[in-house]
C-alpha cells in the first residue's frame, strides 16, 4: 500500500514552511516595526521640545539684566495749550472806488506797494470839477456885493426913520431883506465846500496803510463811482488776525482764562512745529456755529517779517494756563496696558517696577504725570522688548534722550570680520609685490582656517 504525503509533509520535505505561519510572522514583524517608529518619532519630538525649551532659555536667562536706557522725572513749569485750525485774515481791507465820475489821467502806486493813509493812488481829470467850484465862488461874490448894498440901504431907511423923515415899515422891510441875502451867501458858501469836496475827489486817496493789490483799472478808462470792482484793494498785513475755533466743550475753560488775563496765541509754519509768531487773543464770537459745534475766536499777531498772508490755512494753539512745579518726563517712557497707563520705575536694586500713572497731558516729547511717579524715581525709556515687571536690568550710562537712526546700523560680527579680513586682504593684494604673497597667505589660512601653510 502506496503512502500518500500530504500538504504539510510536503513543504516540510521542500525544506519550507507552512503558508499560514508565514503571514502571521510577517503581520508581526510590520506591527513591531511600526511601534518602533512611533517610539522613534516619540522620542525625537520630546528631544526637540527639550532642545528648543533649551534655546529659548539660553536667549532668555533669568538671570541676565536686560539693558535699558533711564530717565530721571522733572519738576518744571509746563504751559497748558488748546489746539485749533484756523485762517489768516486781513486786519483790515478795502475797496478804494472813486467817488465822482471821470476820465483816469494819472496811477501812481505799483502793484504789491506798500501804501500809507494819505498817499494819493490816482488822479481823475478834474476840468469839470474845477470850473463848479469857480462857479460857486463867483456866485458867493456876486451875493456878498449885493448884501453890502443892502446893508447900505438898510442903515439909510433906519435913519430916516429914527428922524421921522421916512417910514418905519420901509426900514423893517429891508432889514429882512439883508437877513435873507446874508442866509444866501450860506447856501454859496455851502455850495462851494461840496464843489470842493467834489474836486479833491478827483484825487484818489488811500484810507488805510498797508499793502496794495492787483490794479482793477489802468490808466485813460473813464471809470465811475458806481463800479463795483474799484480801483485797487488795500490789505493791513501789519498787524494781521488769525480766526481759529476751538470745540465747544473747551468754552468754559477759555473764558475763565480770559477772565484772569490776555491770552498768549501761537502760529505754528508750514511744517507744523516751528512757531510762526504770537500774538494775543482779541476777540471771542458770542454764539457757537450749530452747524460745526465749534466756536470762533480772533487773535492778532504783530507779522514783523510777513510770515503769514491772508487767506492762509494755519494751526493755532491757544495758552490757558500753566501747570506749576509740574512732574514732567520722556514720553517713550510712559507704556499702554489693558488697565490704563503705567511706566517701569527701576528700583534701588535695579529692579523694574510696571506703577500705573495718570497723565495730565503729553506731546512727543515730553508727558506730564498727575500721579504716580516721584521725583526721586527712574524711569525706563528704551528696552521694553524684553522687559517686564520685576526683571533685572542694566542701566546704560548714556543720559541722552533716545533719537531715530537715519539708516540701519552697521552689524558688528564674524560675518563683519571676515568682511573687514577680505578687505584687508584686497588692500594687501593691490600692494607691491612683495606684500601680496602675505596678503595671500592671509587669505589661505582664513580659509583654511588655520590648517593651510603660508607659502615660502
Amino acid at each position: 500500500m502506496l503512502f500518500k504525503p500530504g500538504l504539510d509533509d510536503s513543504v516540510k520535505t521542500a525544506g519550507g514552511e507552512a503558508p499560514g505561519n508565514a503571514s502571521d510572522r510577517g503581520r508581526g514583524r510590520a506591527m513591531w516595526i511600526v511601534i518602533a517608529l512611533l517610539i522613534a518619532g516619540g522620542l525625537a519630538y520630546l528631544g526637540w521640545n527639550a532642545f528648543m525649551q533649551n534655546k529659548r532659555e539660553g536667549r532668555m536667562r533669568p538671570d541676565l539684566a536686560v539693558p535699558v536706557l533711564a530717565a530721571t522725572p522733572r519738576i518744571q513749569d509746563v504751559p497748558v495749550y488748546l489746539d485749533g485750525v484756523g485762517a489768516v485774515r486781513a486786519l483790515n481791507t478795502v475797496t478804494v472806488r472813486s467817488q465822482v465820475d471821470g476820465k483816469l489821467i494819472a496811477v501812481n502806486f505799483t502793484e504789491g506797494q506798500d501804501v500809507r493813509k494819505g498817499d494819493v493812488l490816482g488822479e481823475i481829470d478834474p476840468v469839470i470839477y474845477q470850473a463848479q467850484y469857480d462857479q460857486q465862488v463867483a456866485k458867493k461874490a456876486q451875493d456878498e456885493a449885493q448884501l453890502a448894498n443892502m446893508r447900505l440901504d438898510l442903515k439909510r431907511y433906519q435913519q430916516l426913520a429914527a428922524s421921522n423923515a421916512g417910514s418905519k415899515q420901509q426900514a423893517d422891510t429891508q432889514s429882512a431883506v439883508v437877513a435873507q441875502q446874508e442866509a444866501l451867501i450860506k447856501a454859496d458858501q455851502a455850495a462851494i465846500d461840496n464843489a470842493q469836496a467834489m474836486l479833491g475827489y478827483t484825487k484818489i486817496i488811500a484810507p488805510i496803510s498797508g499793502r496794495a493789490g492787483l490794479r482793477q483799472v489802468d490808466q485813460g478808462n473813464i471809470i465811475h463811482a458806481s463800479d463795483a470792482t474799484g480801483l485797487v484793494i488795500i490789505t493791513q498785513l501789519q498787524p494781521i488776525a488769525v480766526q481759529f475755533s476751538l470745540p465747544q466743550q473747551q468754552i468754559t475753560r477759555v473764558n475763565a482764562a480770559v477772565a484772569k488775563g490776555v491770552l498768549e496765541v501761537d502760529v505754528f509754519g508750514n511744517d507744523g512745529t516751528t512757531v510762526a509768531d504770537t500774538g494775543r487773543l482779541v476777540g471771542i464770537d458770542n454764539q457757537v456755529d450749530p452747524t460745526t459745534g465749534t466756536l470762533k475766536l480772533k487773535a492778532e499777531f504783530p507779522n514783523g517779517n510777513f510770515q503769514l498772508w491772508p487767506g492762509q490755512f494755519v494751526n493755532v494753539r491757544l495758552k490757558v494756563e500753566t501747570l506749576s512745579q509740574a512732574t514732567v518726563i520722556p514720553t517713550s517712557a510712559v507704556q499702554r496696558g489693558p488697565l490704563g497707563t503705567f511706566a517701569y520705575v527701576i528700583g534701588s536694586d535695579d529692579t523694574v517696577t510696571a506703577k500705573p500713572v495718570t497723565v495730565t497731558q503729553q506731546n512727543e516729547q515730553d508727558a506730564v504725570i498727575a500721579k504716580g511717579i516721584d521725583p526721586t524715581d527712574r524711569v525706563v525709556t528704551t528696552g521694553f522688548a524684553n522687559l517686564s515687571d520685576g526683571a533685572k536690568v542694566s542701566v546704560s550710562e548714556n543720559s541722552q534722550p533716545p533719537t531715530a537712526d537715519l539708516a540701519p546700523q552697521k552689524r558688528q560680527g564674524r560675518r563683519g570680520n571676515r568682511q573687514d579680513g577680505g578687505n584687508g586682504e584686497q588692500r594687501g593684494n593691490r600692494g607691491e609685490g612683495g606684500q601680496r604673497q602675505p596678503g595671500g597667505g592671509a587669505q589661505q589660512n582664513g580659509r583654511s582656517g588655520g590648517n593651510a601653510k603660508a607659502r615660502p
